[in-house]
């Protein structure tokens, strides 16, 4: 998804216009980008904590698909 379908989505939502929208967006991109600069973490409930670092990465919240969910597979002697 990208900027401008969350923004189209959001003015649909709260019944603003797109500008509208696109400028809260754009605010709450703003907020959560500050915090990291300055070592803070962003937590946003419901899909997860933005944590400063150097690495970019995705951690959810909660994962529905169990505690093997992010490992990767690994591989046996004789598959392939």
């Amino acid at each position: 998804m990208k900027k401008t379908d969350l923004a189209r989505r959001l003015a649909r939502a709260g019944r603003i216009t797109k500008a509208e929208a696109a400028d809260r967006l754009d605010s709450v991109i703003h907020n959560i980008v500050r915090s990291l600069r300055r070592g803070q973490p962003a937590h946003l409930p419901g899909l997860g904590t933005f944590q400063p670092g150097s690495e970019p990465g995705f951690q959810p919240e909660v994962s529905s698909a169990g505690p093997e969910a992010g490992r990767r597979a690994s591989r046996r002697k004789g598959s392939s």
